[in-house]
């Protein structure tokens, strides 16, 4: 019999049960001294939700794509900054003068057309994220061979067609949503779209030729895929105003559709051409008249097959087409220069030139 804390009186406890308890205490002493070790190696720290967002790159109160960071901007890395093509900036600030102009005439109004910004995005991103109700605008670049995409919000719609058939100033226009455009609204927004174009191909003219032309007008975005979601383009953002009147009109290129005019995009200025240094040029004329430059006087040609070739011998002879008489042609580098007569002058062979190898300039 054993005494309990209580007082209480029960019976001995079997050997078995003393062995099992034993292992009991083992255990649980060795899983508090690993949970010790585990607690003073170091402590565990639970990020919050602000943590958790800069981490990822997904921080609300950065506005700003280019300043993006964490694991988003290792994501968008692939993506090719408009920065790299600094004409193109160039290109799109003659286009805002422009569509001031063209614009005014159109719309017999005070029209003003600003610049945004221009950015890099993806396709796919850019589809998700375009307002609607608006009107898509697929056009081809026909020297490029490939489409663009232009973007006309609800507010210029409205703003455009109110504008044109003669609504009074100082009234916002009326804005009806849950119904599809109608033909005479699809109509003005496709003519004031054309005017648009026209002024691209001219924006476009000092760098290349580029005639872009309307192909079609969508209302849903999934129909206006131009391109795959993950490929990168070019998106411009302007802001068009009327008084109190304007909305916005994006206009997007593809990197694919830009690729055949890359090299003129990289250009620092339009035209890259820089100013003529007669110092240099002269420097550079003496020196080439004083270049040495080896000629060598050949005697014939013959073809051969390598099996011919594989089978000389030492001290076999070769016979060559040629006689003393023979005229030789002299070669610069392989481009054939002078024709003449092999002779003797002293102990020295020598080449007297009789005539001079014309090359002939291909025109096109």
């Amino acid at each position: 019999m054993t005494g309990t804390p209580d007082g209480t009186v029960g019976p001995e406890p079997q050997a078995g049960a003393q062995t099992g308890g034993a292992e009991d205490a083992s255990a649980w002493e060795s899983m508090l001294e690993n949970d010790g070790a585990a607690s003073a190696g170091g402590s565990e720290r639970i990020l919050n939700q602000d943590e958790i967002d800069s981490l990822l790159g997904f921080d609300a109160g950065v506005e700003d794509q280019s300043e993006r960071t964490g694991v988003r901007a290792i994501i968008n890395s692939a993506l090719v900054s408009y920065e790299r093509l600094p004409m193109l900036e160039i290109v799109f600030d003659r286009l805002v003068r422009l569509m001031t102009t063209s614009l005014r005439n159109f719309t017999s109004d005070n029209v003003e057309v600003s610049l945004d910004n221009i950015s890099s995005i993806r396709f796919g991103d850019y589809l998700n994220s375009i307002p609607l109700p608006a009107i898509l605008a697929v056009f081809r670049a026909e020297e490029l061979d490939n489409f663009g995409l232009l973007t006309v919000d609800s507010n210029l719609i409205y703003s455009i067609v109110d504008v044109l058939l003669g609504g009074r100033r100082g009234t916002a226009a009326m804005r009806v949503e849950g119904r599809p455009y109608t033909t005479i609204e699809r109509s003005l927004v496709q003519r004031m779209i054309e005017v648009v174009l026209s002024d691209m191909q001219i924006a476009f003219e000092p760098l290349s030729a580029l005639h872009f032309n309307l192909d079609r007008l969508e209302i849903n975005p999934r129909f206006a895929a131009i391109a795959r979601p993950a490929n990168a383009a070019v998106l411009v953002k302007l802001r068009i105003d009327m008084e109190d009147r304007g909305g916005r009109l994006e206009l997007l290129l593809p990197y694919a559709t830009l690729e055949p005019i890359r090299e003129l995009l990289l250009q620092m200025f339009m035209g890259e051409k820089f100013g003529r240094d007669s110092i240099w040029e002269g420097h550079l004329a003496t020196e080439l008249w004083r270049t040495n430059v080896e000629i060598d006087a050949v005697l014939d040609e013959q073809k051969m097959t390598l099996k011919e070739v594989m089978a000389f011998k030492p001290g076999q002879t070769l016979m060559l087409n040629a006689t003393p008489e023979a005229r030789i042609e002299m070669r610069c580098g392989g481009v054939p220069l002078l024709r003449g007569r092999m002779g003797r002058i002293g102990h020295q062979v020598a080449v007297r030139v009789e005539d001079i190898i014309r090359r002939r300039v291909p025109t096109e």
